[in-house]
């Protein structure tokens, strides 16, 4: 090739690749050149910028890095708010929350009341610690008032306040009051079915004779701890449960105790006549029910029971034991002051 024709061959591509119109080194068409209306990718017939602009990528931890710097600034943004709002609320006389759980207005530091709004979120165990199987209680507060001082620490500052009269009768002798044998705050709950599937519980466990042999025993107060600790000792478990503490047996709420005097006592029966009989084939127990009506009781009726349950009549027929139409036998169970009409 002469070097006339190299030279216009030479001229003729850089021409081109000036114009944009190479089809070897045509740009993407999404970069612009300055100076340019159009977007390159498509035939221009203007010269352009022999040089196109420079696009920088933004490197990839970008992404990351920036949400988390705005992030940080978000959270020391709305600590300083907090800060200051706290700053301001302590200023302007009102108290905090911690304060007014301490320290709360209109309230009778001379009664304790478990169903307070703060005592009732207390786990029993934090006052009453199981040390022995007694059946008494120990009061808490034996070591500087812990754990009540660490809420009331004002309130035990002065021997004068009321809240020292909940526990003594002389504050600053120290003589204390003994623990109370009944409180009308609180509920018991027993599962007859529960005790009786377990084995090795009998109604006698439990039950004994009382009145002369008429009635049973309900155990109740600290007899009724004396009877239950038995099994309940400190640290007792059951399945992986613990069974020792106060809320295993008792629930805030009214307690309504279960009475030991039952009508049929009235029409002349006794338990102890009865002695050859069984709990169970007078006593039907039910699960699932109220206290009261775990433990059904026959009907003290024999000439016109009812007859959709047990009665006297379920065994005084004339057949299993006297009775039935035979009417010479009435005194035998009706006698004395415990029979009327």
């Amino acid at each position: 090739m002469s070097d006339e024709l190299r030279n216009r061959f030479t001229d003729t591509r850089l021409r081109r690749l000036m114009c944009g119109r190479s089809l070897t080194f045509r740009p993407r068409s999404s970069i612009r050149y300055p100076g340019s209306a159009r977007t390159m990718g498509a035939a221009g017939t203007t010269h352009q910028s022999a040089e196109p602009r420079r696009i920088y990528s933004r490197p990839r931890s970008y992404k990351y890095f920036a949400p988390a710097a705005l992030f940080v600034i978000l959270v020391l943004g709305f600590g300083v708010f907090r800060a200051s709002n706290s700053h301001a609320f302590t200023n302007s006389g009102e108290q905090s929350p911690q304060q007014k759980m301490q320290f709360p207005e209109g309230l009778d530091y001379s009664k304790f009341q478990h169903d307070s709004r703060n005592h009732s979120r207390l786990p029993c165990l934090l006052c009453h610690r199981r040390d022995s199987n007694a059946a008494v209680p120990k009061r808490p507060g034996a070591s500087q008032h812990l754990p009540c001082a660490g809420c009331h620490a004002q309130q035990f500052a002065s021997p004068d306040s009321p809240i020292c009269t909940i526990c003594h009768t002389d504050p600053k002798s120290g003589a204390t009051k003994p623990f109370p044998s009944r409180l009308i705050s609180f509920r018991m709950k027993f599962d007859h079915a529960r005790h009786l599937s377990m084995g090795g519980v009998s109604c006698v466990t439990c039950h004994k004779p009382a009145r002369g042999g008429v009635a049973m025993t309900i155990p109740a107060d600290f007899n009724a701890h004396t009877t239950c600790f038995r099994c309940h000792t400190p640290r007792a478990q059951s399945n992986g449960r613990d069974i020792s503490s106060c809320g295993t047996c008792h629930q805030l709420g009214r307690y309504s105790r279960t009475p030991m005097m039952m009508p049929a006592f009235r029409v002349g029966f006794s338990h102890d006549k009865h002695d050859k009989v069984t709990c169970n084939e007078c006593h039907d127990v039910r699960s699932g029910q109220p206290q009261r009506r775990q433990v059904t009781a026959p009907e003290p009726l024999n000439h016109h029971a009812a007859g959709r349950g047990q009665s006297c009549m379920t065994c005084h027929n004339g057949k299993r034991a006297f009775g039935g139409d035979d009417f010479t036998s009435c005194k035998r169970c009706h006698t004395g002051p415990a029979w009327r009409f």
